[in-house]
């Protein structure tokens, strides 16, 4: 099977999803990006009330219908509590390492849709005042935003229209290379959305018909490990497209698709993963079959919470995850060949 991917379309896609900010729970703005892709294909999504993204294509065969999620939310932050002077302490969504985030721009989104930029810094911000201020722990304890507007309260703070609960999302950084390797914040799970669009892409232009019902789903809460955990009732297997990982006990490289086979919940299908191994070396790309200790997806999310479905997940392999992360572009292309030939398989 000799699959074509549009790489400019998912390169500019990918790019275009990563600048679009989306921390748990925020919709606004990639919601509306989604129904401009989708509008592209002649689809119209439906919603849950989560506000789960969900198109539809028709296959050869209604006897089964198979999802694909992969999910728009990222990790960000939340407005806790404005202090005194004017910094605002944070709580995360989702698994934030702050050791990557010192210093970082952010925007913080009130709302009624303002933005405001900041950074974020240590308590002990100096190494010239502070003796700990290169070993103090950073977390939510210890770090703060800082405003760029001229606040010196928490009153001019609240002036401005901010509250407790506004969310904070982060410069992604994206950066694309000659030699196609890709380093940005959140291709976990954007590049998935890409692929995913790509295969969709790949699919409508090509008159390809799904062997099943084919549901491509697009969730907002699995940074909190439940974005999955509804499923409308005709679903019959949930695949996740997510990111694997690089480790001293993993064997996939920055070009290769990962195959989840476990996660730290439990194991995935055991047909299904066979499917995908068997597929993958059919179209000729390059997989890993891994197990993933401290890592979930969707599609276990919608296993864990009873829901009678199969349950499998791949995805493109990164490096430093949930941080600022790295891969290749070629691996998210290979993410969507193999989501192509997974739902054109009997």
């Amino acid at each position: 099977m000799d699959i074509k991917i549009d790489e400019s379309y998912l390169l500019n896609t990918m790019r275009e999803l990563i600048e679009t900010p989306s921390p748990v729970g925020y919709t606004d703005e990639c919601e509306a990006l989604l129904e401009k892709y989708f509008s592209d294909f002649n689809l119209k999504p439906e919603y849950d009330n989560r506000r789960t993204a969900y198109v539809k294509l028709k296959g050869k065969d209604s006897s089964r219908t198979i999802c694909v999620g992969s999910h728009v939310d990222t990790i960000g932050l939340v407005v806790h509590h404005i202090e005194k002077d004017g910094s605002i302490k944070v709580k995360s969504l989702g698994g934030n390492n702050f050791s990557s985030l010192e210093h970082e721009k952010m925007y913080l989104i009130t709302l009624d849709g303002k933005k405001y930029t900041g950074y974020l810094t240590c308590v002990s911000h100096s190494v010239h005042v502070f003796e700990d201020a290169k070993t103090l722990q950073r977390d939510e304890n210890t770090m703060r935003f800082l405003l760029d507007e001229d606040v010196n309260s928490d009153e001019d703070v609240k002036k401005l229209g901010i509250r407790h609960g506004d969310v904070i999302a982060y410069e992604p950084r994206f950066d694309y290379m000659k030699n196609g390797r890709i380093r940005s914040r959140f291709i976990d799970d954007k590049g998935a959305v890409a692929a995913t669009l790509s295969a969709i892409k790949y699919l409508t232009e090509n008159n390809l018909q799904p062997e099943y019902d084919t549901v491509f789903a697009f969730p907002y809460y699995e940074e909190l490990g439940f974005g999955g955990s509804y499923v409308p009732l005709d679903i019959d297997e949930y695949i996740a497209l997510d990111i694997g990982v690089i480790g001293p006990e993993h064997s996939g490289t920055e070009k290769d698709v990962s195959i989840v086979s476990k996660d730290f919940k439990g194991p995935y299908s055991r047909r299904i993963t066979k499917k995908l191994v068997d597929l993958a070396e059919k179209i000729q790309i390059p997989y890993s079959v891994e197990v993933f200790n401290r890592y979930s997806t969707d599609s276990m999310a919608a296993f864990a919470a009873g829901n009678d479905i199969e349950a499998a997940a791949f995805g493109m392999t990164v490096y430093t995850s949930h941080g600022v992360e790295r891969t290749f572009i070629e691996s998210i292309i290979n993410t969507a060949k193999l989501t192509i030939a997974y739902v054109l398989a009997k």
